[in-house]
C-alpha cells in the first residue's frame, strides 16, 4: 500500500514539473543537447571507423542535424532515436540519422557500418556521459 502512494507522488511530481515548463524546452537545454551531442559524436567518430568528421564546424553543423532529425522523428513517429533507450527499433533510428547526416552537412562522412558501429558507440557514450545525446 505504501509503495502505490509513493508511486503516485512521484507520478505527480512529474506531472507538476512538465505543467511549470509547459512541455517547452529553454534555450540553454537545447544549447545543451547539442554541445553534448556534438562532444558524443566527436568520440564516437575517433572510435568507429569509416566515420570521419573534418573540422570543428562540420562537427557543430552535424550536433544541430542530429538534434533537429532526432527531434522530428520523436514528434512525428513517437520514436526516440537513443540507441538503448528504445532497444533495436532506437539503435536503428539513430543509424539512421547518423547517415541521413551524411548528405546534409558537408566534411560528415560515414559509411553505412560506420553509422551502425557509431550508433553503438553513441548508445555506450550515452549511457556515460550525463545529458541527453540523441
Amino acid at each position: 500500500m505504501e509503495n502505490n502512494d509513493n508511486n503516485r507522488n512521484r507520478e505527480n511530481e512529474k506531472s507538476r514539473d512538465k505543467n511549470n515548463t509547459g512541455g517547452r524546452t529553454s534555450v540553454g537545454e537545447v544549447l545543451l543537447r547539442i554541445l553534448v551531442t556534438a562532444v558524443v559524436v566527436a568520440i564516437a567518430a575517433f572510435l568507429t571507423p569509416g566515420f570521419t568528421i573534418n573540422g570543428l564546424w562540420s562537427l557543430l553543423l552535424a550536433a544541430v542535424v542530429i538534434a533537429l532529425l532526432d527531434w522530428l522523428i520523436q514528434k512525428v513517429a513517437g520514436i526516440d532515436a537513443s540507441p538503448f533507450g528504445r532497444g533495436i527499433t532506437g539503435f536503428i533510428v539513430a543509424a539512421i540519422i547518423l547517415y541521413a547526416t551524411k548528405f546534409i552537412v558537408p566534411g560528415f562522412n560515414i559509411s553505412i557500418w560506420g553509422a551502425i558501429i557509431g550508433a553503438l558507440v553513441i548508445g555506450i557514450l550515452d549511457v556515460i556521459i550525463p545529458g541527453r545525446a540523441m
